[in-house]
C-alpha cells in the first residue's frame, strides 16, 4: 500500500512540474504584454506595426507621425495632465461668411485642454479655471466633483514607444471630424445658412507641424448647406480651420489683481479656497509677460529691453503703401512702455519669406500678427489669446478689414472740412491718411495690450482748448488712443495749426506703466498698496480717469464726443456741418461726374448730426460715474446739471426737433433719390426723441429727486418736450409736413410708455447701465397719462385757430387716438 501511495506521489509529481513550467510561462508571458510594447493586447500593436520605415516624422512638443493619409501623435508621459492652450482659427473662408464679420484669423474658440490616460485611451478633456481652490485645501476636491471635465475625444492607444515613455495615438477621425468644439461654423450660422452634414468625401487633413511648444493642425472641410453665404447653386460651405495647441507655461506668471479704476480686460476665477464667507470672485488683467533682462538696472530706474518682447508681423498681404504706418501704429506704444521702464518692448516686423521661413503661418500661435482682410467690411479690431490661470497674454491677431479706411476718409471731410482745406476732397492726402490709419492701429493693438475703450478720456479736455493749435499739437483730442475720439469736429474755420487726428495720451503712459511696471515675483496681494498709490497720485485729474464704455448713463463716457462739455462740443459740430453740407456737391458730384459719393456722404452726414445731438441727449438723465473707494472724498455717482439738463432739452429743440432745413438741399437730394426726403428727418428726430422718453432716462429722473428736490424731474422734461413739439398749438400756427411726423412720433412714443410691459428686477448699477423696474407701480404712467389729457385738451382749443386745414385734419386724428388709448378709462 506504502508503495503504491509513493508510486501515485511521484506520478503526481512529474506531471505537476510541466503543468507549473506551463502556468509559469502564461503568467510571464502575460506580464510581458502588459509592460512590454510590441504584443497585441486590447488593440495596442507593437511600436514598428504603426509607425513603419515609411513613416514621415516630424518631431516637436508631440512627435507627429504621417502614415500615408493617416497622422499619429507620440504623447509623452510626462506631458499628460499639462495644462495646454487650444486656439481654433478659420484659415480661409467663403466670401460673406458671418456677414463680413468673420474673417482668415478669426477665431472661434479658445480653451484649455489636457491629456489624460484612463485605462487603454488617451482622453482629450477641456478644462476650466472659472473654479478654483488651493489643491491643499480639503474643498479643492469638492470644486473637482462639482465641475467635471467634459471628454472632448477619446483616442485608442495604438502603440507605445519603444522605451515606454509615451503612447501613440490616432488623430486622423478627430480631425476629419465636425467636432463642435472646435468647429469653425457655430450653430448660429449652421442654422442660417442650412447647413445639413459635414461631407467626410471633401475634408481632409491638409498638414499638420509640430514645434517644441505647439502643434498647428491645417483642416479642410465642406459642408453641405442648403443656403451657402456666396457660390450658391453649389450648396456648400469649405472653409479651411487652423488648430493651435501651445503648452502654457508650468509655472504660470504672477498675476496682476485688477482695479476698476485703471481698464483693462480681464479674466476671473471662484477662489473657493478663500477665506472669506463666500466663492472669493478674483479678477486679474489681462496683460504680456515683460520681465527685464537686467532686474538690478531695472531697479536702478534705468530703460531695460525686456526678456521677450512683444514681436507683430505684418500679413504678407498688407498693401505696400500702408506698411509703415502699420508699423508706426504697433511701435508708438514704445514710448509708454519706456514709462513703464522697457525699451524696445513692442516691435514691428516684415514676415518672413518663404525662403527665410517656408513654416511660418499667420494662425501659428506663436505669432502675433496684423492680419490685412480683402472684404468690403469697414472695421477694424484686436483679439488676443490669453492663460486664464494668470492673464497672459499668449498671442494676437490685429485684424484690418480694406475698406475701413473708406470710413476714415468720410469722416474726416465731414467732421473737420470746414476748419480742414486739406479734408474738402474725396483724395485725402497720403500721409493723412496714412496717419489715420497709424492711429486706428495704434488703438487697436492697445486692445492687444489688454486695454478696452476708455470713454472718458475725450471728457479730460475743455471743449475750447481743442480750437486751440498750441494745444492740440502737444494733448492731442482726448487723453487716450483708446477712445473713440477720433477727429476734432470742434475746431472752427480760421483756427490755426489744429491737429485733427488722434493720437496717444498721457492716460496711456500712466495705463502702461500701472499694468506693465515689473515689480518682481511678489505675491500678487503685495503689490496692491503700491498700485493703489500710484491711482491715489492721479485721481483728481481727469487725464488719467478711466470711463467704462457700458456706463451708457454717464455724459463723460460717450462714442465719439470729445471735449468736456457735450452741449458746447455739439453745437461747435453742428456749426461745421452746416458749412459742410452747404458744399457737399462741389466737393463731390461736381468732381467726379456721378453722385455716388454725395449720396454716401450725405447718408454719413445724416449719421454724423445723429451722434452730435445724441451727446446732447445723453445729458439729460444723465449720471456721472466716478469710480473710487471709500477711503477717496466724493461719491461714485452724482447726477448733471439740472440747469443743464434743461438746456440740453432746449438744444434738442432748436436744433433737431424743429425742423432742420439746411438738410433740405434740392441740388443734393433731387440727385439722389426721387423720394423719402419726410421720412429720412422723421427717422432722425425720433431715435433722440425715443431716447429721450426712455424707460431708464425716466426712472434715472424719478431718482434724481431723491436727495435734490430742484433736480430736473421727470415731469419737467415731459412737460418741455410737450410744449416744444407742440409749440404750434400753443402758437395757434400751422404744423408743416416735418413737424407733424414729429408730433405723430411723439404720441406713439407715449403711447408706448402707456402701453409697456412691467419691467421687474434691477440689472446691476454701473455695469449694464440700463435701470429696470416696475413701470405700473412708478410714477411713469400717471405723468404720461396726465400730459395727454393735456395735450388732448390743448389741441381742441387749438383746433378753432386759423391754421391749415391739413393741420385740423392732424389734430383731429391726434385727439382720436388719444380717445382710443384711453377707452374704457
Amino acid at each position: 500500500m506504502k508503495k503504491s501511495l509513493c508510486l501515485l506521489s511521484l506520478f503526481c509529481l512529474i506531471i505537476s512540474i510541466p503543468l507549473q513550467a506551463q502556468r509559469s510561462r502564461k503568467k510571464k508571458e502575460t506580464e510581458t504584454e502588459k509592460t512590454t510594447p510590441g504584443k497585441s493586447k486590447n488593440g495596442i500593436k507593437k511600436y514598428t506595426e504603426v509607425i513603419t520605415k515609411a513613416t514621415l516624422t516630424d518631431p516637436g512638443i508631440f512627435k507627429v507621425h504621417q502614415v500615408g493619409e493617416d497622422f499619429y501623435y507620440e504623447i509623452p508621459f510626462s506631458y499628460l495632465e499639462r495644462d495646454l492652450l487650444w486656439v481654433s482659427r478659420i484659415a480661409q473662408l467663403p466670401n460673406g461668411l458671418g456677414g463680413g464679420y468673420v474673417n482668415a484669423g478669426s477665431k472661434t474658440n479658445e480653451q484649455v485642454v489636457h491629456w489624460t490616460r484612463f485605462r487603454n485611451k488617451i482622453l482629450l478633456k477641456s478644462k476650466s479655471y472659472v473654479n478654483v481652490a488651493d489643491s491643499s485645501k480639503a474643498i479643492n476636491r469638492s470644486v473637482q466633483v462639482n465641475n467635471y471635465e467634459p471628454t472632448l475625444y477619446a483616442f485608442d492607444i495604438a502603440a507605445f514607444n519603444p522605451d515606454s515613455t509615451a503612447a501613440v495615438i490616432d488623430v486622423t477621425k478627430f480631425f476629419s471630424s465636425d467636432v463642435p468644439a472646435i468647429s469653425g461654423l457655430s450653430s448660429r450660422l449652421r442654422k442660417e445658412y442650412k447647413v445639413k452634414k459635414l461631407d467626410a468625401s471633401r475634408s481632409f487633413i491638409s498638414n499638420i507641424h509640430s514645434y517644441p511648444e505647439n502643434i498647428e493642425v491645417r483642416q479642410d472641410f465642406t459642408y453641405e448647406a442648403s443656403e451657402p453665404p456666396s457660390l450658391s447653386r453649389t450648396e456648400s460651405i469649405s472653409l479651411q480651420m487652423n488648430q493651435s495647441m501651445i503648452l502654457l507655461p508650468e509655472k504660470p506668471m504672477t498675476p496682476r489683481i485688477f482695479d476698476p479704476r485703471v481698464g483693462f480686460f480681464t479674466v476671473s476665477q471662484y477662489d473657493y479656497g478663500s477665506d472669506a464667507l463666500k466663492a472669493d470672485r478674483k479678477e486679474y488683467i489681462r496683460r504680456w509677460r515683460l520681465e527685464p533682462k537686467d532686474p538690478e538696472a531695472y531697479a536702478r530706474g534705468e530703460l531695460v529691453e525686456p526678456v521677450k518682447p512683444i514681436i507683430y508681423y505684418l500679413d504678407p498681404g498688407t498693401p505696400e503703401n500702408l506698411q509703415k504706418y502699420i508699423k508706426q501704429g504697433i511701435e508708438d506704444w514704445q514710448k509708454p512702455f519706456e514709462t513703464a521702464g522697457f525699451k524696445n518692448a513692442i516691435i514691428a516686423r516684415d514676415a518672413p519669406t518663404k525662403e527665410e521661413d517656408p513654416e511660418f503661418s499667420p494662425e501659428d500661435v506663436r505669432y502675433s500678427v496684423v492680419r490685412y482682410v480683402a472684404s468690403t467690411t469697414r472695421n477694424a479690431v484686436g483679439p488676443s489669446v490669453s492663460d486664464p490661470r494668470s492673464g497672459e497674454i499668449i498671442e494676437s491677431d490685429i485684424i484690418w478689414y480694406h475698406n475701413h479706411l473708406r470710413s476714415y476718409r468720410n469722416r474726416y471731410l465731414l467732421e473737420t472740412a470746414a476748419a480742414n482745406p486739406s479734408a474738402r476732397t474725396l483724395n485725402t492726402p497720403d500721409e493723412e491718411i496714412g496717419e489715420m490709419m497709424r492711429m486706428v492701429i495704434a488703438h487697436e493693438v492697445g486692445h492687444a495690450l489688454g486695454f478696452p475703450h476708455n470713454m472718458a478720456a475725450s471728457y479730460a479736455y475743455p471743449v475750447d482748448s481743442l480750437r486751440n493749435g498750441a494745444f492740440t499739437q502737444k494733448n492731442g483730442i482726448a487723453a487716450s488712443i483708446m477712445d473713440y475720439a477720433r477727429y476734432n469736429y470742434v475746431a472752427q474755420p480760421g483756427d490755426e495749426n489744429i491737429r485733427f487726428i488722434r493720437q496717444m495720451g498721457p492716460y496711456d503712459h500712466y495705463a502702461v506703466n500701472w499694468g506693465y511696471r515689473w515689480l518682481g515675483e511678489s505675491d500678487p496681494e503685495e503689490e496692491r498698496p503700491t498700485l493703489n498709490d500710484w491711482i491715489l497720485a492721479k485721481a483728481d485729474n481727469p487725464r488719467f480717469k478711466f470711463g467704462r464704455q457700458s456706463s451708457r448713463f454717464d455724459p463723460q463716457s460717450q462714442t465719439e464726443c470729445i471735449g468736456d462739455n457735450p452741449i458746447l462740443a455739439s453745437t461747435y459740430g453742428l456749426k461745421n456741418l452746416k458749412f459742410v453740407a452747404a458744399r457737399l456737391p462741389e466737393w463731390t458730384s461736381e468732381v467726379t461726374n456721378d453722385y455716388a459719393d454725395l449720396e454716401e456722404l450725405y447718408g454719413e452726414l445724416l449719421g454724423v448730426l445723429s451722434r452730435y445731438s445724441g451727446h446732447v441727449t445723453n445729458t439729460v438723465g444723465g449720471v456721472f460715474e466716478n469710480i473710487r473707494t471709500p477711503e477717496q472724498s466724493g461719491y461714485v455717482y452724482t447726477h448733471f446739471d439740472a440747469g443743464a439738463q434743461k438746456d440740453a432739452v432746449e438744444w434738442l429743440h432748436k436744433n433737431l426737433f424743429e425742423t432742420p432745413d439746411w438738410l433740405l438741399q434740392e441740388n443734393i437730394l433731387q440727385n439722389i433719390d426721387h423720394a423719402g426726403y419726410f421720412e429720412d428727418i422723421r427717422r432722425l428726430q425720433a431715435r433722440q426723441l425715443n431716447a429721450l422718453l426712455s424707460v431708464d432716462r425716466l426712472g434715472r429722473l424719478f431718482d434724481g429727486t431723491t436727495f435734490n428736490k430742484d433736480h430736473y424731474s421727470a415731469l419737467e422734461l415731459l412737460t418741455d418736450l410737450r410744449k416744444g413739439v407742440w409749440k404750434e398749438a400753443y402758437r395757434g400756427e400751422s404744423a408743416d409736413l416735418f413737424r407733424r411726423n414729429l408730433q405723430r412720433t411723439y404720441l406713439e412714443r407715449m403711447a408706448y410708455l402707456m402701453t409697456a410691459e412691467s419691467e421687474s428686477g434691477r440689472s446691476r448699477p454701473g455695469f449694464e447701465g440700463r435701470l429696470q423696474y416696475n413701470t405700473a407701480t412708478s410714477d411713469l404712467r400717471a405723468l404720461v397719462r396726465g400730459e395727454l389729457k393735456r395735450l388732448r385738451s390743448d389741441l381742441a382749443k387749438a383746433s378753432n385757430s386759423r391754421i391749415s386745414r391739413e393741420t385740423r385734419y392732424h389734430y383731429e386724428d391726434i385727439m382720436a387716438r388719444i380717445d382710443h388709448l384711453f377707452e374704457g378709462d
